[in-house]
């Protein structure tokens, strides 16, 4: 997998500053040629054989002629590969992490939209959460197209410069613009972005996979301990694992028994563990002050 993650995957330090700006910029941005065409062709015959015993959406949201499952990074292989994609995951940090300590895996996701589908409802994916809009992002979503994206068979559509402060004001009048790619890019747009599947005029579906990065103290869209539990995930490597739930974000939020969540992918698990402290930086110097200033009082 490392291997496979060195040829998919790292681009030059300037094309990742280019492609944060534009983000911060319109609210997404069109990532070319991101992953090799057979890793994308084994992406590809992986879900759509799956896609075969999965029924249809109930609901006017996700879609009744759509189709979707989760999992993925159990269900497909080379799915951790986009999970894991570098260069996106370092963009993914730097939007995110200067208000989390870690980030997560939000979402890992396989879509099938069938003809017929009509347009889904232009939405923001970071009111999943009630937490205050227009300050900073929650998320950074990824649409990986596993067949060629086409106005006609339901390209996600995207209204440019929606995000941000602009996600407080009425929806924009104007209709989105669907956004075109192939097989092997990456399209990225905020949680903030408004945006929407289009209608499948056509005669046949179009696939995709969503990977999704949101700040790691909210509660991510697919519950992953539940996904992945402890059995599945210590197969995992160390770094899939962390951004797939088992790390402890500072401070302490998120542990077992007082301790980093990781712990459970450990062949041997004390049953008996003292719970230890995981604070940020400046709280720790606030508690080492407050600690050293009451022992000082006692002598």
């Amino acid at each position: 997998m490392s291997a496979l993650l060195a040829i998919a995957g790292t681009r030059p330090l300037r094309r990742r500053h280019r492609t944060i700006a534009q983000l911060r910029e319109q609210g997404f941005c069109l990532m070319r040629q991101m992953l090799p065409q057979a890793i994308v062709e084994e992406l590809d015959q992986d879900i759509a054989e799956r896609f075969l015993d999965t029924p249809f959406c109930e609901g006017g949201f996700y879609g009744t002629r759509t189709k979707r499952f989760g999992k993925l990074l159990i269900r497909a292989a080379h799915a951790r590969l986009l999970a894991e994609q570098p260069a996106i995951v370092a963009i993914a940090r730097d939007l995110l992490e200067p208000h989390c300590d870690t980030i997560q895996l939000n979402v890992c996701q396989a879509i099938e939209v069938h003809p017929g589908e009509i347009a889904q409802v232009p939405h923001r994916d970071q009111d999943m959460w009630h937490g205050p809009k227009g300050t900073h992002e929650y998320l950074l979503n990824v649409m990986w197209p596993m067949t060629p994206f086409r106005e006609a068979n339901g390209a996600t559509r995207l209204w440019p410069r929606s995000h941000g402060e602009a996600a407080l004001a009425p929806p924009p009048s104007k209709a989105g613009v669907a956004i075109e790619c192939e097989p092997g890019d990456a399209l990225l747009f905020l949680g903030s972005t408004l945006h929407g599947a289009g209608a499948n005029t056509t005669t046949t579906p179009r696939r995709a996979i969503v990977t999704g990065y949101s700040l790691g103290w909210l509660k991510p869209y697919e519950n992953p301990w539940l996904a992945y539990p402890p059995d599945v995930a210590r197969h995992f490597p160390a770094s899939l694992a962390a951004l797939a739930g088992y790390s402890q974000h500072r401070p302490n939020l998120g542990n077992v028994d007082g301790q980093c969540p990781s712990r459970l992918l450990e062949p041997d698990i004390e049953d008996h563990v003292a719970a230890i402290d995981a604070l940020t930086p400046d709280q720790q110097a606030m508690v080492a002050e407050h600690v050293a200033r009451e022992r000082s009082d006692r002598t």
